[in-house]
């Protein structure tokens, strides 16, 4: 009886020793890009030596249209014709 929880057990302690590795790395130049893009982002090397700061007044506008913003009721479906269109569409 005890022999069946057992091997279960080793089983689950060896399934991950059995699921194949993705190779690392990016899968297509636009991937690649994008990661690069990213690690820039993160590591501040392009960051600007300016500082942007906004002034209370911009914060205050920026704060109130936030707060604005749930006064809309968000809508339980869009309808598609109503919608803008894109290129290529009828």
């Amino acid at each position: 009886m005890m022999k069946l929880p057992c091997l279960a057990s080793v089983a689950v302690l060896a399934l991950p020793f059995s699921v194949m590795a993705i190779e690392p790395g990016p899968s297509s130049p636009q991937q690649a890009a994008t990661e690069n893009w990213l690690a820039l982002q993160v590591s501040g090397r392009a960051a600007s030596t300016t500082p942007q700061t906004a002034s209370a007044t911009e914060r205050d506008v920026a704060a109130q249209r936030w707060v604005d913003s749930f006064k809309h009721e968000i809508p339980a479906f869009f309808e598609q014709k109503i919608g803008g269109k894109t290129e290529g569409s009828n």
